[in-house]
């Protein structure tokens, strides 16, 4: 009898350790994360947030050391080098791989479609997430949206823009494939730069105008010093998504628990981005106008037309597509069903 305690005695010492071992393991998982942003531009606080939210409230199983964008790699590679592996996570905006698939279009904005509470209802309500996940699932990447904005500022340049008539022949640094056709129609041409070039292009006249973000962010990355026309409303990003992309093999290393927390980090950045970017666009607007530069904004009949051309944009990249129709067929579907609720409770609603 006593050596058959002994046995279980040794038996349970062992089990223990082993236990131990594992979390000591668990506790030494460290990521190394980048992003699309360089220091110089304020979406990289987004980033910043959700990292110390993880280090924070992870930080015994999961230490994520970030570096800003472009001092591991230049922006464009962060995709690839997240799913070979290479690094462990990094943060994106979905739109800049819409050359992989064109769902990651209305996956990162969408042109005069959702505002920022459409994107968080659709998201935690409405089988957004969901997509998400399938969509860069495809790549081998698990994808957390942590990062939402309401519709970016419009058009700045030294060009004015007062109405549609003016877009005809000019050239509009503009992002997003959908928001490219949008503009192919309305008889402007889309010019593709990285956002640190911006300010550049404008200054030597590359671009008539240009967009980038939400007027915080434009404020920040110095636009109001070469811009003296501003362009309102940003119809052309009626909302934006960021969100941090993990590679596959990293995230199933992690334990159940810390991968809730990682998703409860991601929760909670995505409304804290909210209000932090509509508090950073009201200041900017104000720098903006403190700055002299002058602001127009399209007419009812401009915005629907564009309302117009844009669904004849959505239907044919639905045609051409199943992820994109998949995705697009989400969102429309959250419009009609929350406009059982959203049409008796206007204007005191959430949505468009």
């Amino acid at each position: 009898m006593k050596s058959q305690h002994a046995i279980m005695l040794a038996g349970l010492a062992i089990g223990v350790s082993l236990v131990s071992l594992s979390a000591t393991a668990q506790a030494q998982q460290n990521w190394t994360m980048t992003t699309t942003w360089p220091d110089s531009i304020d979406a990289i606080k987004i980033d910043r947030h959700w990292v110390e939210l993880v280090n924070k409230i992870a930080g015994d199983e999961l230490q994520i050391d970030f570096r800003a964008g472009g001092t591991l790699m230049p922006g464009t590679e962060v995709f690839d080098a997240t799913e070979t592996g290479s690094i462990e996570a990094s943060g994106d905006w979905p739109g800049y791989w819409a050359g992989r698939n064109p769902a990651f279009s209305p996956l990162a904005s969408t042109p005069m479609l959702f505002n920022a509470v459409d994107y968080l209802n659709w998201i935690q309500q409405w089988g957004g997430r969901e997509l998400y996940e399938e969509i860069y699932g495809q790549f081998g990447l698990v994808y957390l949206p942590y990062g939402v904005l309401n519709n970016e500022s419009g058009f700045m340049g030294r060009t004015p823009i007062e109405s549609l008539a003016d877009l005809d022949g000019k050239r509009l640094r503009l992002a997003g494939r959908d928001q490219g056709r949008v503009l192919e129609q309305l008889g402007g041409s889309q010019v593709t730069l990285a956002g640190g070039e911006v300010y550049q292009a404008i200054e030597r006249g590359v671009v008539d105008a240009a967009e980038f973000s939400a007027p915080g962010i434009d404020y920040s990355v110095g636009l109001a010093e070469v811009a003296d026309y501003w362009a309102t409303p940003g119809w052309h990003q009626s909302a934006t998504v960021f969100g941090v992309m993990i590679n596959q093999d990293a995230w199933d290393a992690l334990s159940e628990e810390t991968q809730e927390k990682l998703r409860i980090a991601a929760d909670a950045t995505l409304a804290w981005s909210l209000a932090w970017s509509e508090r950073e666009s009201t200041e900017g607007t104000q720098k903006f106008i403190d700055a002299g530069v002058t602001i127009n904004h399209f007419s009812e009949s401009d915005l629907a037309h564009i309302q117009q051309v844009t669904n004849d944009v959505i239907l044919r990249g639905a045609c051409e597509h199943p992820d994109h129709a998949k995705v697009y067929h989400s969102m429309i579907g959250y419009l009609e069903h929350y406009a059982t609720w959203r049409d008796i409770s206007a204007p005191f609603n959430m949505s468009r």
